[in-house]
């Protein structure tokens, strides 16, 4: 299991843009790209959308292969860093970004539609996912596919709470697990501001485990292509020296009881 501290310290590291942007590369390209393989392989021309691209460290790992990127996230601040940290490949044309909501883009305004969309670590975050997953759709093209990847809801820090001002708060498992009045009395008791509070309680209110994911991309029409379930997540390498470790095949095939485990699953979905 994660280092409590460790994963304490990771929040610490997300303060650090640069390094976090270099991690977010570094993570995309030695298992991100390779996870699409046989699926999805990134040439020049290829159509790439970021859905929450954040700094946009994901996407230099497909601007290097000649892929045609774009950037939808929500943050002006994290855009405006995006634009800084990629701005030789926006000279060549290769990627942009841009402050929206999904749901106010209108997709038959932009150039093309998209051979692969990406969610890294923000399905978990989005309300009515079931409604979104009709809305992605529309920016795919024919042939399209998505990556997900996120981390389950049930596993030791699901909730995010590695965030908290607290450091018993930011270290202790599981405990975003309690029901919601139980939840907020432990976090007000151990100092956490409303905002805090509010913001780890939507988590607990978007979180999603892979049963139920799996369940909406069947209602929704989509297809599983390739599925991966990790014990120690790819990133946690770049981020902690850990080795990648991925879910002994028998643990991930138990519903429900396979949560607790699965720091990170990535799956590749088509219409």
């Amino acid at each position: 299991m994660l280092n409590s501290q460790n994963n304490f310290n990771m929040t610490k590291l997300q303060h650090n843009k640069p390094k976090y942007f270099e991690i977010q590369y570094l993570n995309s390209k030695s298992s991100i790209v390779p996870f699409l393989e046989g699926i999805f392989d990134p040439k020049q021309g290829s159509k790439v959308l970021e859905i929450g691209s954040a700094e946009g460290g994901v996407l230099k790992a497909f601007t290097e292969l000649g892929c045609i990127c774009t950037g939808i996230e929500l943050s002006p601040n994290r855009v405006a860093l995006a634009n800084q940290f990629m701005a030789k490949e926006i000279e060549k044309g290769l990627v942009n970004f841009r402050s929206d909501d999904i749901y106010d883009v209108d997709p038959n305004i932009l150039p093309h539609k998209f051979d692969l969309i990406i969610l890294k670590d923000v399905i978990e975050h989005i309300h009515n996912q079931e409604k979104f997953m009709n809305r992605v759709e529309e920016f795919l093209s024919p042939n399209g596919v998505i990556f997900f990847g996120f981390p389950s809801w049930r596993m030791p820090y699901g909730g995010h709470q590695q965030n908290c001002h607290s450091k018993v708060m930011a270290k202790l498992p599981y405990y975003h697990l309690l029901p919601t009045g139980l939840y907020r009395w432990l976090l007000k008791s151990f100092g956490e501001s409303e905002q805090m509070i509010e913001t780890l309680v939507e988590i607990k209110v978007t979180g999603i485990s892979t049963k139920r994911f799996e369940a909406i991309c069947k209602k929704n029409g989509f297809k599983t292509l390739k599925t991966i379930k990790y014990l120690v997540a790819p990133i946690y390498e770049y981020k902690f020296g850990y080795k990648t470790k991925v879910l002994p095949t028998w643990v991930g095939k138990i519903p429900f009881f396979n949560d607790f485990f699965t720091f990170q699953s990535y799956y590749i979905v088509k219409k």
